[in-house]
């Protein structure tokens, strides 16, 4: 058994960017890179593309990354863990396997799969918001567990180069290395916890390194036009050391590790992944020199005795128009307008919201410091339940071109079917996770 390995996190979201994963894998002299590329929503709309096309359903920007990784993957012998499987983690294995032979290369590539629990979902399971029956949402498109380390572990004992999953908790991508490498018993919840605590501060990749951290008045971050993703040094005892490539942008301190360790945490004494309980408020993070800080503590007691579920269900469609007025009394007309909307759609659509953005529509206008800004944008929207009313928001919108108030520009209307998500439990037992191996 190894005593260290290293861990970077190429990326935080599917949208993330591709460089800083490419310059970790160059120069990081890592063991593991972890791209964590999947959220609730962007399952279900993963699950969405595989209806319309069996092949697809993984993520939409896996070609473009596996492409530029594969030859530094390959050469300097780093195992890739990803969630970019989402919805079809087996047809994202064999594309991985298409690329592969296109550059000549040899890999081998293990597909997680189990958490698509859609097939024997009864839809009378009870959501975890507000105790309804999830059938009673509507049409359900999706329904995918968060697998843990159970189901990555046998996929790294298969020795592939890259392991492809679906649906898995976040820190869990990180925390099975750390098993298979170091030999911890999987009921060892001190270990776990700790584990659990070092793969959440890199789950979100550049927010540690600054990025979702920065204010240039109160918080200041260099160079954030080429911010470095982070790498954690990780010992066997569970502590582990954090940083980012030499000459890459950003920074990493206490505060920056303190702000992402917070982060989607409701209760930092029982903090829930499929793995453990885990505990972050024994986590104590010390800065050693310029960019490195020290993750101590953590721990847990306990595993969960049930899958999260995230389930995917037909939300209807959502409307929108927009129109900007500028110059002199742009506010005012800009309320005009506003007022004009509301009177001719309030009683079609039942949920409409209309703000001015500058003005309303991330807080209240009585809060906004500047309630006279030099130019506005009017935005309208709604739910609805039929494609044709939905799409009337736009119309009316771009109607205020000639209808008034003057000086409207910069009309733009759209209509995107939604893809809500909700949540449920399912007991551990019935979920059946498997790997599916795939080699050039």
């Amino acid at each position: 058994m190894r005593e260290k390995i290293r861990i970077g996190c190429g990326a935080g979201f599917s949208g993330d960017r591709i460089e800083p994963a490419l310059i970790l894998t160059e120069k990081g002299n890592l063991d593991y890179l972890v791209l964590e590329c999947l959220a609730e929503r962007t399952i279900a709309l993963a699950q969405k593309r595989k209806l319309q096309n069996p092949d697809l359903g993984y993520d939409v920007l896996l070609e473009k990354r596996i492409s530029g990784l594969l030859p530094l993957l390959v050469k300097n012998k780093t195992r890739l863990v990803t969630n970019m499987g989402a919805a079809n983690p087996i047809a994202g294995a064999k594309k991985i396997i298409e690329l592969a032979k296109e550059q000549g290369l040899d890999v081998k590539v293990a597909a997680v799969i189990g958490d698509d629990v859609f097939s024997f979902f009864t839809g009378k399971e009870i959501s975890i918001e507000n105790e309804r029956p999830i059938d009673s949402y509507g049409k359900l498109v999706s329904a995918n567990a968060y697998l843990g380390v159970e189901a990555i572990l046998p996929a790294l004992a298969s020795d592939a180069d890259i392991i492809l999953t679906g649906r898995v908790a976040d820190p869990s991508l990180f925390l099975a290395p750390m098993i298979h490498e170091f030999g911890w018993e999987v009921d060892d919840f001190e270990k776990m916890g700790k584990g659990t605590v070092l793969g959440h501060l890199l789950e979100c990749a550049g927010q540690i390194t600054g990025g979702y951290f920065a204010d240039p008045i109160s918080k200041p971050i260099p160079d954030m036009d080429i911010l470095g993703h982070p790498f954690v040094d990780i010992f066997s005892d569970g502590q582990g050391f954090i940083s980012k490539v030499e000459g890459t942008g950003g920074a990493i301190t206490v505060q920056t590790a303190k702000e992402q360790l917070l982060y989607e945490v409701l209760d930092p004494f029982h903090y829930y992944t499929p793995d453990v309980i885990a505990d972050f408020s024994t986590v104590k993070i010390e800065e050693i020199s310029k960019n490195q800080i020290q993750i101590k503590g953590g721990g847990g007691s306990s595993k969960p005795e049930t899958y999260k579920v995230s389930v995917g269900y037909e939300a209807g469609f959502r409307g929108t128009g927009e129109i900007s007025y500028a110059g002199a009394h742009a506010v005012e007309r800009g309320e005009l307008a506003a007022e004009i909307m509301s009177l001719r759609l309030k009683d079609k659509i039942e949920n409409l919201k209309i703000d001015l953005i500058g003005m309303n529509s991330l807080h209240p206008a009585e809060l906004a410091q500047n309630s006279q800004p030099y130019e506005v944008r009017l935005r309208v929207t709604g739910m609805c339940d039929s494609l044709p009313l939905a799409q009337e928001i736009g119309e009316e919108v771009e109607a205020l071109y000639t209808n008034g108030p003057a000086g409207g520009g910069g009309a733009r209307k759209y209509v995107e079917q939604v893809v809500g998500v909700i949540s449920t439990l399912l007991e551990r037992d019935q979920v059946k996770p498997g790997i599916q191996l795939f080699s050039t």
